[in-house]
């Protein structure tokens, strides 16, 4: 299993804008008021982001050794896709908040205060999640092998990745 691609986030991130912007386009031209996050979210978002930090700190104590106990390793997966899946809602919600505060400053006249600076606080709040998921992620990584690996990749791994070793036919386990 590989890390997450910093490309795939940015995609992520543009798709968001785009449908934030659209979004507030509709909206408008609907005759409607633009949309604006609600004050919780972005707490949410930083908790969370918080939230994987903690349920991966112990894996990294563990993969280097610091820690008394052993993690269990369908856990750390686990705790690697919860990361993942994080960045990636941290991603688009980063890119929606750009959308949002991109259609707000682009109209004619000037967005209430409120309203950018909820737009501002859940893009960084976006922000922050997809750093703190992206952080926790590779705290879910094992340290490469050495130049002896048997795939030729020196990289780090992700806890669970002993696929590298495949199986013969006569090797089925039946």
């Amino acid at each position: 299993m590989k890390r997450i691609s910093a490309v795939l986030l940015l995609v992520l991130a543009l798709a968001g804008a785009a449908a934030g912007f659209l979004l507030d386009h509709a909206l408008t031209t609907a005759g409607r008021a633009t949309f604006t996050p609600s004050a919780v979210l972005p707490i949410f978002l930083v908790l969370l982001g918080l939230a994987v930090l903690a349920l991966a700190w112990p894996v990294r104590r563990s993969t280097r050794g610091a820690a008394r106990h052993r993690v269990d390793p369908f856990r750390a997966l686990r705790i690697a896709m919860l990361a993942r899946a994080s960045s990636l809602v941290g991603a688009v919600i980063c890119g929606v908040g750009v959308g949002l505060g991109a259609y707000l400053l682009t109209r004619p006249i000037d967005p209430p205060v409120g309203s950018m600076t909820a737009v501002v606080a859940t893009a960084a709040a976006g922000l922050v999640l997809t750093i703190a998921a992206v952080i926790a992620e590779s705290f879910c990584l094992l340290p490469g092998d050495g130049p002896h690996d048997p795939d030729g990749s020196n990289g780090p791994r992700l806890e669970d990745d002993d696929d590298d070793h495949p199986r013969t036919a006569a090797d089925t386990g039946h």
